[in-house]
């Protein structure tokens, strides 16, 4: 007998299938890979803009007199200082990514943390993970007057990436020169129920309530859309009817990967996981002085972080060709002189950019010279055992090829997520 279909699906799967899209599993789901081609998706993100059903993404509501000292103590990042260059504190309306680490500093999962009120948090993580947060939250609850709720499948999610992606959403909201203003990287406005909170009514032109956020997972311009999952396919099907004047299409979860590892965004339990969080790209996530020797609050792990014995460093990188090598774990990093020093995280091609005379540009890059064409790059992420310089040489290693690629501070550069709205509307 045939096994039975264990994968769930988002509410969006048949309009996945209206779509065309291939289907793999991904975090339990079953979700489109690709629909036409994800080279072509993700060079729409970069000059036009894609839509994404993120809908397998589990929030977990924090809620209660004690909430922001649970999460304080739970989270990495410091709530009372993690706002803007100026460090302010967490606020309504406004979001801040971290992690959530067991006692010895290793990741439970990584999190974007939504204030909607005072007392009243989400915490926005990965497919499936919503139980085991909600578990880790509720051991380290004790006392506190808190509520933990695993909202999963209760909260529908689209995002829209892309540098055309602020016009198109202008076209469906209602009063978008009032929810535009004052919205920066990483604030959000609305609510997903039709109760609006604090941080104020928005509404489609049809009269949908959403929470708007001001974030995404593509290192490019975008909005991550929060609502009853009722109304996911309408707005999917507005959304598409809007922005087909844009170039907007609807993209998967390959060119999601793909854009991700260009603008240097950790996966959870790829590239972050089951090892200390420290000695990465993210140090932002972390409450580090500003010598960086130690943290200015106490939290889950903490101490083990700051005492490691055999300490690993996560790098970014960049090849010189498309060429990839197989990648969470299954290729060794060999040093110039051959010799086993880690293992690759993740090695997925970015299409949206090339070397041209030994430097990077991007196809959104202002200065590329004027004979540029990007013919993509494989980048990615490596996990070694000894700290490297900016432009090492390492070679990646699989059980087909060997390919060349230097440890770099930015993959893609001028990528748009940071550009203010009134610049993209």
């Amino acid at each position: 007998m045939p096994k039975p279909n264990l994968l769930k699906r988002t509410i969006l799967y048949n309009w996945h299938k209206r779509h065309h899209a291939n289907m793999a599993p991904f975090g339990g789901y079953d979700m489109p890979l690709w629909y036409a081609s994800p080279k072509n998706e993700h060079l729409a993100v970069l000059n036009s803009a894609g839509l994404f059903d993120t809908s397998h993404m589990a929030v977990v509501s924090v809620q209660g007199p004690d909430s922001f000292e649970l999460l304080q103590y739970c989270f990495t990042n410091n709530l009372s200082a993690c706002v803007g260059p100026q460090k302010r504190a967490l606020s309504p309306g406004r979001c801040v990514y971290g992690a959530f680490l067991n006692a010895q500093g290793e990741v439970v999962d990584d999190t974007i943390i939504y204030e909607i009120e005072k007392n009243n948090y989400l915490a926005v993580v990965n497919a499936g993970m919503a139980g085991l947060v909600t578990q880790h939250l509720t051991a380290y609850k004790s006392n506190r007057e808190v509520e933990i709720t695993d909202l999963t499948d209760a909260i529908g999610k689209i995002d829209i990436q892309g540098p055309m992606s602020g016009k198109i959403i202008k076209n469906v909201l209602l009063e978008p020169e009032v929810v535009f203003e004052k919205m920066p990287y990483f604030s959000f406005k609305g609510h997903y129920q039709s109760n609006p909170l604090s941080s104020g009514t928005v509404k489609l032109t049809d009269g949908t309530p959403i929470l708007l956020s001001h974030t995404g997972y593509t290192g490019e311009f975008g909005f991550e859309i929060f609502l009853d999952p009722r109304h996911l396919a309408k707005v999917c099907d507005l959304l598409i009817e809007v922005g087909e004047e844009f170039g907007l299409i609807a993209c998967g979860l390959a060119a999601r990967d793909s854009l991700r590892a260009g603008a240097m965004l950790p996966l959870s339990h790829q590239d972050i996981g089951a090892w200390p969080f420290i000695n990465h790209p993210w140090h932002f996530a972390l409450p580090f002085d500003p010598d960086e020797t130690h943290f200015t609050k106490q939290f889950v792990g903490g101490k083990s972080l700051l005492n490691i014995r055999h300490p690993e460093y996560t790098y970014p990188f960049a090849g010189d060709t498309v060429c990839k090598v197989a990648a969470s774990g299954q290729s060794v990093v060999l040093d110039s002189d051959e010799t086993p020093i880690g293992t690759v995280l993740t090695c997925v091609t970015d299409m949206g950019i090339g070397r041209y005379k030994d430097e990077i540009y991007s196809i959104s890059s202002p200065d590329k010279p004027d004979d540029f064409a990007p013919h993509g790059l494989c980048c990615g992420f490596v996990k070694v055992k000894q700290k490297l310089e900016f432009g090492k040489t390492l070679f990646l290693q699989d059980k087909r090829r060997t390919i060349r690629a230097r440890v770099v501070k930015d993959i893609r550069p001028n990528r748009t997520a940071r550009r203010p709205i009134n610049e993209m509307t």
